[in-house]
């Protein structure tokens, strides 16, 4: 953003020159990223002064020549050629000396004046005419001045010419408050304030402001007040459209703005000035006399200034006449109703709009304005009224008209102040210093801030509405440092250390440990935005859309809400890498999700908002290619519940010791859930409808762990050591038939309980279903470890241990032996 040094001290009264400024502004947090002179005139006229024309004869070898002495005020007259045809003796004249550089009118490049001949004749300089100088077009001859010229006076000196600063400024976009050149001078006089320094900040009056008549009332009709919080507007008749005078030319050329007639450019001046976006209409494109602010059905065609026809979402806010709309709110003018040569009445808008609205359509239209970049990222509410008034009286000034309407402003629901508290104790220790607590206050002060109450230390204060990124304490803390000065606070001289223990279990050594098992296992680690879009929870029961956590001003309607899972984010993975011929993935990710428990609401503060974190695992494609020794083989759900039982293994925790239930949900077309008490993980094959949201054909098997719940079991986990045995283990298989709804785990469970001394472990090694099987039946092929630590194993106890083993299976769950 440019600020103009000229025009920055028409509200700000302080001896501080250009670099003084920069380096303030800097210091404040406004980061001055270069600075420039700007001349009015190409090259300022360095080198040309004014001259008296001594002598002027006739050149001896050239008719239309002429020989002239001119002294320049050096005391030694200078010979030079001139061919103007109405160069005379005793003329003041300007004079470009050797070696200075012009820049005449309408071209590009500049020529160097040089010594040299001239038919023979030395010359050593230039006499100018308007068009050499670069300050007009004539070209009849020279310029002769008033004869109370003095020699040897520079030129841009006698032309009054004037010189500016451009000081370029990289604004962040939480300090929209300052993208206006009173807005820079507000944070200027804050500082100087609290520093004791001179400086008057100052806004022009616009006590004379005042109706001359009622002729032109303009109806205005907000009917989305949400998107238009605050809409005020005026009308102005009898204007005479032409070009900007001078000075105001001058202000807009400084920041790099080219004029166009004296209307727009005062709705240009009055943004650049104050910050606020101002719209002009010809009133009389205006049908029915009526503006209404509404938004329009989708689809609606319509042309912006630009000559594009754009085509509208029911979701862009327009400013409508009774008939048609006329411009795109906050965004961009329509191509029919902006003001032209031919107008003579004029509506002028001034208004505030919800940043979300604007910003959504902004980005939709692939639109950036200068408008759109202020009202997207909140413009003051409360200048409105004020900058209508500013712009009314400037355009009665220098186009004429008269104000033909009282103000209409409406605004239904005013905007308050911030409110809220802030300790010294809370500043101290936010920013390492203790401050006396009378600078605090004059800070606080100097930032038009109002404290309302002090006690016990804390101030309760309200904060201006223009100031839309100081909502907090931390944000005043914030805003108090850069005031009182980041170089004010001394770097210590010594470090204090305190020794800390880890937490057990530490988070993050168990979130680096399980990263490096997976990485090893040939999956690839993801990182997402914990923001999303609001869209992939419609609908959904698993997830509703009402304990979606909402931000209160997004970036964009795809960033609206915090994620309630980590599903939506692999698969934008999977759709990113499928879409670019990568369709094997196995992928993790470690995350937070976020949920809002309306039924915690009434508590207040956080207590409805609550956070998790998650580890989501997900394969799809092949879980691992073709080899000469091995055929590829599909990734499936048993890869992630193989993933799942060595990642509880490698924390000491057995996945057989958790209960296992079918899981019904709208994200899986199958899916199961295990538990130790709460639910710590589910596994599920992500369902069409899920899938068909980001274009995916391909199977995609999802994994997701409360990691939460983890860190509480391994925190009870303890790690023993003990002598090996010197006595064998024997294994034992037994081939069971049992009805289809009997799962392993529940086999598994029966086996432990019935033999709890000898039994090391059962596994499964194959599963039989078919037609040489009674119906309802399934076969289960499993293996059985025993081992005892004191002796050797005899065939009586083992056949003992086995049939045991086959009486509780029949008694449990009916199982029988296979032969």
């Amino acid at each position: 953003m440019n600020i103009s040094y000229n025009w920055l001290k028409q509200y700000i009264h302080t001896d501080l020159g250009p670099d003084q400024i920069a380096r303030i502004l800097t210091d404040i947090g406004l980061e001055v990223e270069g600075i420039e002179t700007v001349e009015s005139v190409r090259g300022g006229l360095e080198g040309v002064v004014v001259g008296e024309v001594l002598t002027c004869d006739k050149h001896p070898d050239a008719d239309k020549l002429h020989l002239t002495t001119v002294d320049i005020g050096t005391g030694e007259p200078l010979q030079i050629v001139c061919g103007a045809p109405n160069v005379a003796a005793g003329q003041k004249v300007l004079v470009a000396t050797v070696g200075t550089t012009l820049y005449p009118t309408g071209e590009e490049n500049g020529f160097k004046i040089k010594k040299s001949k001239i038919r023979g004749v030395e010359s050593l300089g230039m006499l100018c005419a308007e068009d050499e100088l670069g300050i007009g077009t004539d070209h009849e001859g020279i310029m002769v001045l008033d004869a109370t010229a003095r020699a040897g006076m520079p030129a841009r000196e006698w032309l009054q010419l004037d010189s500016d600063v451009l000081i370029a400024i990289g604004l962040t976009p939480n300090r929209i408050d300052a993208a206006s050149h009173y807005g820079v001078a507000r944070d200027l006089a804050a500082y100087l304030r609290v520093n004791d320094l001179s400086s008057e900040l100052a806004l022009p009056s616009v006590d004379a402001f005042a109706a001359d008549n009622h002729d032109r009332a303009t109806q205005i009709e907000v009917q989305n007040a949400e998107a238009a919080p605050r809409y005020t507007g005026l009308t102005i008749t009898g204007v005479k459209v032409g070009p900007s005078p001078e000075w105001l030319q001058k202000r807009l050329r400084a920041i790099g703005l080219n004029p166009h007639n004296n209307v727009v450019d005062v709705t240009n001046f009055i943004l650049h000035e104050l910050g606020q976006p101002m719209h002009a209409f010809d009133a009389d494109k205006i049908d029915g006399g009526r503006v209404v602010v509404r938004t329009c059905d989708e689809g609606t065609p319509f042309t912006t200034l630009d000559g594009v026809e754009r085509k509208l979402s029911a979701q862009d806010l327009m400013i409508c006449s009774a008939t048609r709309p006329m411009c795109i709110a906050g965004v961009f003018g329509g191509l029919d109703s902006g003001v032209t040569e031919a107008t003579t009445n004029v509506f002028l808008e001034s208004a505030y709009f919800n940043p979300v609205w604007v910003r959504k359509t902004a980005r939709r239209h692939g639109l950036n304005t200068d408008a759109s970049f202020r009202y997207e990222r909140g413009t003051d509410p409360n200048i409105t009224v004020y900058a209508i008034k500013r712009a009314a009286l400037l355009i009665r000034e220098i186009a004429g008209g008269t104000i033909s309407s009282e103000i209409t402003d409406i605004y239904p629901s005013p905007v308050e102040p911030f409110r809220f508290d802030i300790s010294f104790d809370r500043i101290n220790r936010l920013i390492g210093k203790t401050i006396p607590e009378e600078t605090v206050k004059r800070i606080i002060a100097s930032l038009e801030i109002t404290i309302e109450h002090e006690k016990n230390g804390v101030l309760s204060v309200a904060v201006p509405s223009y100031r839309v990124d100081v909502r907090r304490e931390a944000d005043l803390i914030e805003d108090i440092l850069r005031i009182y000065g980041y170089n004010n606070v001394e770097i210590p001289q010594h470090v204090n250390s305190t020794l800390s223990y880890a937490p057990n279990p530490d988070k993050d050594k168990l979130t680096n440990s399980v990263a490096d098992f997976l990485t090893s296992n040939g999956f690839t680690e993801i990182m997402s935005n914990s923001l999303t879009k609001a869209a992939y929870y419609e609908g959904l029961k698993a997830y509703p859309t009402d304990q979606c956590v909402r931000i209160l001003n997004p970036l964009s309607g795809d960033l609206s809400v915090m994620r309630q899972t980590l599903l939506f984010n692999a698969m934008e993975a999977v759709a990113l890498n499928t879409n670019r011929k990568n369709a094997n993935l196995k992928l993790y990710e470690f995350g937070n999700c976020y949920r809002y428990n309306a039924a915690k609401a009434e508590a207040g503060g956080l207590a409805p908002y609550e956070e998790e974190a998650r580890l989501a695992l997900l394969v799809t494609g092949a879980e691992h290619t073709q080899s000469w020794n091995s055929p590829a083989a599909p990734a499936s759900f048993f890869t992630l519940k193989a993933m799942a039982e060595k990642i509880l293994r490698r924390f000491g925790q057995d996945i057989y010791r958790l209960s296992c239930e079918p899981l019904s949900s709208d994200l899986y077309s199958e899916a199961v859930q295990f538990k130790a008490g709460k639910k710590l993980f589910e596994i599920g094959i992500v369902s069409a409808k899920v899938r068909k949201m980001f274009d995916i054909k391909a199977p995609v098997y999802y994994m997701e762990m409360n990691f939460d719940a983890l860190m509480r079991m391994t925190k009870k986990h303890k790690v023993t050591a003990e002598e090996l045995s010197k006595f064998p283990e024997v294994k034992r298989d037994l081939a069971l038939l049992v009805d289809e709804g009997v799962s392993f785990g529940q086999l598994r469970s029966i086996a432990f309980s019935t033999e709890k001394k000898l039994l090391r472990s059962v596994s499964l090694f194959d599963v039989y279903e078919g037609d040489k099987l009674p119906e309802g039946k399934k076969s289960y092929a499993l293996s059985f470890v025993l081992e005892d630590k004191t002796q050797t194993l005899t065939d009586a106890v083992i056949d003992r241990t086995m049939n045991n083993l086959i009486t509780q299976f029949e008694r449990h769950v009916g199982a029988t032996v296979r032969a």
